[in-house]
């Protein structure tokens, strides 16, 4: 966001401006009317690498809940038609999405109301892959969060703090839900309550992410971080993808959450930036 005086002079220098500048402008944009059509397809040349969490969301994408939430109907297609359109029918809490305080409060932010502000944050990732491969129960513990911070330094303010499981391999696989034989348990890694405790005392973090299901891990049955995270106003990212190519420090993280009115969530586009 600009600042009003800033803004301000923009405009006064715009409007100010003399005929040679008017013209300069004229013919830029005659030159991108003209542009070749294949200009617009070449790949822009970043100075840095750019990362999509965001795993493609279909109609058998695995659920918390089991039954299926992502429908996809066409209305239109281009052959009858000339255009190309599907009807979306989607539960909120569904694919690489947000959970904003809403979802476990009961007057929460709801995710229409998360500052924009605090959709773009330094990402910290801690790496637990080694402990969930040999137990899917495994969690991101005060241990893991100390081992990162003597090697990291301090958690960032404002920061998104990550646990990178190696999880999202099994998204197309019975493992991802890793249900239990009974039916009664799911079992794969989330935060542990008292990281999330020590996270909310210690640092000025603002979101917690998983490449999981959920923020509590499979096997918990109350969501006690649910509660604790989302009920201290702050907002979680689930089911997200390639936090493996990523620093432990030094990405930023950019949350395309949706801005549904009164919604308490809702499948997202997760970029990092490093």
């Amino acid at each position: 966001m600009c600042d009003e005086k800033v803004i301000g002079s923009v405009k006064k220098n715009m409007l100010n401006a003399d005929a040679d500048e008017q013209d300069f402008f004229r013919r830029m944009r005659e030159k991108i009317d003209h542009r070749p059509e294949h200009a617009y397809s070449q790949q822009m040349s970043y100075p840095f690498c750019v990362e999509d969490l965001t795993h493609a969301l279909h109609e058998n994408f695995p659920t918390f809940m089991g039954s299926q939430q992502f429908f996809f109907t066409r209305q239109f297609n281009h052959g009858d038609h000339g255009f190309n359109q599907w009807e979306w029918r989607v539960v909120e809490h569904t694919g690489t999405h947000v959970d904003a305080p809403l979802h476990f409060t009961a007057d929460g932010k709801s995710v229409d109301e998360i500052p924009v502000e605090d959709l773009v944050l330094p990402l910290v990732v801690i790496d637990i892959r080694e402990k969930a491969h040999k137990d899917a129960n495994a969690s991101v513990t005060p241990d893991d969060l100390r081992t990162w911070m003597d090697r990291n330094g301090e958690v960032p303010d404002g920061a998104a703090v990550a646990m990178l499981s190696g999880w999202d391999k099994y998204v197309s696989d019975r493992k991802f839900k890793n249900m239990s034989a009974d039916g009664a348990s799911m079992h794969f890694p989330g935060f542990h309550v008292e990281t999330v405790h020590a996270i909310l005392e210690s640092t000025m973090a603002k979101a917690l992410v998983v490449d999981t299901l959920s923020l509590d891990p499979g096997a918990e049955k109350d969501f006690p971080v649910h509660r604790l995270w989302l009920g201290s106003g702050r907002y979680g990212i689930e089911a997200v993808s390639n936090l493996d190519r990523l620093p432990a420090k030094g990405a930023m993280l950019s949350v395309g959450a949706p801005k549904v009115r009164g919604g308490s969530g809702g499948p997202s586009r997760v970029v990092a930036f490093y």
